[in-house]
């Protein structure tokens, strides 16, 4: 097997891992997370559930909305919807409830800063985007709405739903929108697998560092799980170009 397509897989593999550890640090934070964690977590306290199986749940539902919009799933796609629930209870078994604020503001920063470096990875392998993701940049593609009119709408909603449901909505989801944006900016380009035809990291490199922070805020999170992080050119499987952060927001 080609050693780049080995740190593809494992790059692909240890992003996915640390993304849903990452969403566990937030959650447990208990400050507020991600639209569409505060969905999961919504769904879960309203059903027998865990956090982890309604995180898969959820997109697995989404990825089936792919097919209206004919948008074409990548090996890394499948794998989101499979990896970051069951890595999501793994962090959520073994981190306890911060007893102080302050630990809880630390927590959140931890998670936030690692989703972000887990994202640039994932992503960064270049085997697709997560099923949340593809959903807005596929509807962008197939009817020009714009990118952030769809990732308001889509993750207000959502939003709206798993607060109702007694999701927790806080200074955590705020700090999401905000930052995830310009963090992601950065660690794409960074991770980004180098193809053997040439273009690779280094053209990334300089794309994402004029890209940074591009349409960070814009819309209520980037959801990087896909989630996270939207790049709307984020190839799918068997594209060669390889991703760039000219759209950062989350999953």
């Amino acid at each position: 097997m080609p050693l780049l397509l080995v740190r593809r897989i494992l790059q692909l593999l240890v992003g996915l891992f640390f993304y849903g550890f990452a969403i566990a640090m937030m959650v447990r934070a208990g400050i507020g997370a991600s639209p569409w964690d505060v969905l999961s977590q919504g769904i879960a306290l309203q059903t027998t559930l865990s956090f982890g199986l309604v995180t898969n749940l959820v997109g697995a539902a989404v990825l089936l909305l792919w097919i209206p919009i004919r948008q074409r799933p990548g090996i890394g796609t499948v794998a989101n919807v499979l990896i970051i629930g069951p890595s999501a209870e793994v962090g959520l078994a073994v981190l306890p409830h911060p007893p102080e604020l302050w630990m809880s503001a630390l927590l959140f920063a931890g998670g936030l800063a690692l989703l972000a470096l887990a994202t640039g990875l994932y992503l960064g392998a270049r085997f697709g985007p997560g099923p949340r993701d593809g959903l807005m940049t596929g509807i962008h593609r197939r009817w020009g709405v714009p990118l952030w009119i769809v990732r308001t709408a889509i993750e207000g909603t959502v939003l709206a739903i798993g607060w109702a449901l007694g999701g927790v909505v806080g200074v955590g989801t705020l700090a999401f929108a905000l930052l995830i944006g310009p963090m992601v900016g950065r660690t794409i380009p960074w991770f980004a697998v180098p193809e053997i035809g040439g273009v690779g990291a280094r053209g990334a490199r300089a794309r994402g560092a004029r890209a940074t922070g591009a349409g960070a805020g814009v819309a209520l999170g980037a959801d990087i799980r896909g989630a996270g992080v939207s790049v709307e050119d984020a190839p799918l499987a068997g594209e060669s170009a390889p991703p760039t952060a000219e759209t950062p927001a989350i999953r």
